[in-house]
């Protein structure tokens, strides 16, 4: 077998191609789905079985190969159009396992970089809605606006996205349905392809909060174990049994499913960040965020403001150490050890350029850079140049590393308004209060009112209408970065969050936004039950 034959086979075990997948100009006309199990492959239901959907940057194969449709993991981008995982993410394992069935694999910006689901391969993801009696397309968020779509359409049940720095609580926010990011190694992500692995978190998706806590929490028989106690050794993220027993012996609801009645709200501490009161928040959704919290302190909840001081700087950290993880994540696809190869056997991989007589002429010492040009897109070359810079010997220090201890910051505003300790650290943290601003006041001599959770907007703006958004992109790429303001945080600390529905009157009209609430590490299971009376409460005021 000569060398040339050799590495053609080698391209087609990893990108087998079928006659039952749906070609890549075909798929460019879905929307929410980039992948979809066929009809006739989709059994009824029965009872506990529900319908899911999966970001395409969870690993997923078939279980019955011969009598279901194939669908592969493209993360979004031309790279990956024909891949098929060899093996199933550790998350669709477990959900199958507890009666998911699986529809399809829903559309995402690539390698789940963006806000608004743009940057894909396969279109646009868009939430549509009437406005003057007109159809009207507006952004449904990133970057796993697919599973929000998906379920707001009712096409799923239960949606998988995942979050890096709010990827699946904006699009519930935008499309009006329940998003939650669980406690960082709490669920696995083995089968995940990564974005940024310290922060990356599978998420989950659905029209109300208690199919989620479902889940996470368990049913009533021994039977439906909670995701929360499963462990996946071949995720090195995942907490150990131990550290899970250890967590959830400090923490409430963590004993069965949710109480059929709603979790009492009455003498819980809410904390209303200042920091969070900025510019850019539109003023509708500042009114809803006051109504809301005005109906949480008639059922006998206590608001406070609280201060978190290094809030301001968390998005620029996050803008640093995302990409710099992306750059180094990236690296693999080249089109020849791993990713689609966009030259034949015969041409070289070598980058072209012209030269001043406009003849094409090879580059030497580039030897990918052609299949790295024709499989990203814009937005994953825009991180990957900004990761390897930050990286660089020369920016390190002033960038990355002052990333990483702002990121240090914001956890330790986090441990300072919460009242209950961090379980991960082996002590209590210590405050000064020399350290606070003026503009918070003390409940004893001790210190300020500390909470029980965080209350605030999702997103500093409802939803874009599609047009503008792919407007903005043209003229400033980076402006859609400022979304992810109120989600990076959570993120940067690894806290559980979730956005749940809330309604806001803006010029257009009635529209849809998120109320986000935030607890301590591991505090999931009460954050849940108490979303739940939130979003009930919230949904009886507006």
């Amino acid at each position: 077998m000569s060398a040339r034959t050799g590495r053609l086979r080698g391209l087609c075990l990893r990108h087998v191609s079928s006659t039952r997948q749906t070609s890549p100009i075909q798929r460019r006309f879905l929307n929410q789905f980039i992948s979809r199990v066929q009809q006739n492959d989709q059994p009824a239901l029965e009872q506990r079985q529900f319908r899911l959907a999966v970001k395409d940057n969870i690993a997923t194969v078939s279980p019955n190969p011969e009598k279901e449709t194939p669908l592969t993991t493209t993360c979004g981008s031309n790279f990956l159009t024909n891949y098929r995982s060899p093996f199933e993410a550790t998350i669709v394992t477990q959900l199958r396992s507890r009666g998911a069935l699986l529809v399809g694999k829903t559309n995402l910006d690539e390698f789940g970089m963006g806000s608004h689901s743009v940057h894909t391969a396969f279109g646009a993801v868009a939430r549509e809605g009437e406005q003057e009696q007109q159809t009207v397309k507006h952004s449904a968020g990133g970057s796993s606006g697919g599973s929000a779509v998906a379920v707001a359409t009712g096409e799923a049940d239960i949606a998988l996205g995942t979050d890096t720095g709010g990827s699946v609580r904006l699009p519930a926010a935008y499309t009006g349905v329940v998003g939650f990011k669980p406690s960082y190694g709490m669920l696995s992500r083995h089968g995940v392809v990564p974005y940024a692995n310290s922060l990356d978190t599978v998420g989950l998706l659905a029209k109300e909060v208690r199919p989620i806590a479902g889940l996470i929490l368990g049913g009533g028989d021994k039977a439906a174990r909670g995701l929360w106690a499963e462990h996946d050794s071949l995720d090195p993220t995942s907490l150990s049994p131990a550290a899970r027993r250890r967590c959830a012996s400090q923490r409430d609801c963590y004993t069965g499913p949710l109480a059929k009645d709603p979790y009492p709200i009455k003498n819980l501490k809410f904390g209303l960040p200042l920091e969070y009161n900025i510019t850019e928040l539109s003023p509708s959704i500042r009114h809803a965020w006051s109504a809301a919290a005005a109906k949480l302190q008639s059922l006998g909840a206590r608001l406070v403001p609280v201060s978190l001081p290094s809030t301001r700087h968390a998005l620029s950290a996050y803008y640093v150490i995302a990409p710099a993880e992306a750059s180094s994540n990236l690296a693999k696809y080249d089109g020849i050890r791993y990713g689609t190869r966009f030259t034949s056997p015969t041409e070289s991989d070598a980058a072209v350029s012209e030269d001043s007589k406009g003849q094409k002429e090879e580059e030497e010492g580039i030897l990918y850079a052609r299949a790295r040009a024709a499989g990203f897109g814009d937005e994953v070359k825009r991180r990957i140049l900004l990761g390897a810079y930050t990286l660089s010997s020369a920016a390190m220090d002033n960038y990355f590393l002052k990333a990483q201890k702002v990121r240090r910051l914001v956890r330790r505003d986090f441990n300072r308004v919460f009242a209950l300790p961090n379980p991960l650290l082996d002590k209590p943290e210590t405050f000064e209060l020399s350290e606070l601003p003026e503009t918070v006041g003390l409940e004893d001599k001790w210190g300020p009112t500390e909470v029980d959770f965080l209350l605030c907007p999702t997103a500093p703006t409802t939803a874009p209408r599609l047009d503008e958004v792919l407007s903005d992109e043209e003229k400033d790429p980076v402006s859609a970065y400022m979304n992810d303001v109120f989600t990076v945080p959570a993120s940067l600390a690894g806290l559980p969050a979730i956005s749940v529905p809330m309604r806001v009157e803006d010029n257009e009209g009635t529209g849809m936004a998120g109320l986000q609430l935030i607890g301590q590490y591991w505090d999931d299971a009460r954050l849940l039950a108490v979303a739940e009376t939130v979003a009930g409460a919230v949904r009886e005021e507006l």
